[in-house]
């Protein structure tokens, strides 16, 4: 995981995307590849431990970036939403093998990518959300 204070004196800041995803491997490669983009990346494995970030440093946060399926009281859904109410400035780009942010509830305007993703599609919706846009 790359930190912001690394970011910052690589001299390399596009800001903060807060991953969120169970599966270590995933989580962990999509760090990787973030940060290879000069973003920085804080890497949560549960929405409830997100929240809680969020509760504290929502203002730090440039991307909301979930998987939708998750063990725990909150899925990728429910953080969306509950994002989306707290904190609309931040954009959230979903991305899931099984689910839809429509057949999972989101009640919010999210990019989503289905997995399994190629590193082009995972970069094109990062910048699709950080746009405002959508992809698929």
């Amino acid at each position: 995981m790359v930190d912001a204070a690394q970011m910052e004196a690589n001299g390399q800041q596009k800001g903060l995307i807060l991953v969120v995803e169970d599966e270590s491997i995933i989580r962990d490669f999509v760090c990787e590849i973030l940060g290879d983009e000069g973003f920085s990346t804080h890497a949560l494995e549960s929405a409830d431990e997100a929240a809680k970030f969020l509760d504290d440093h929502a203002e730090r946060v440039s991307l909301l970036l979930t998987d939708i399926l998750m063990p725990g009281t909150l899925n990728g859904a429910d953080l969306a939403n509950l994002s989306g109410n707290k904190w609309p400035q931040i954009p959230i780009l979903i991305m899931s093998g099984h689910e839809t942010p429509e057949s999972s509830g989101v009640q919010h305007a999210v990019t989503f990518i289905r997995k399994p993703w190629s590193f082009g599609q995972l970069l094109d919706g990062v910048d699709k959300a950080l746009q405002g846009g959508k992809a698929l």
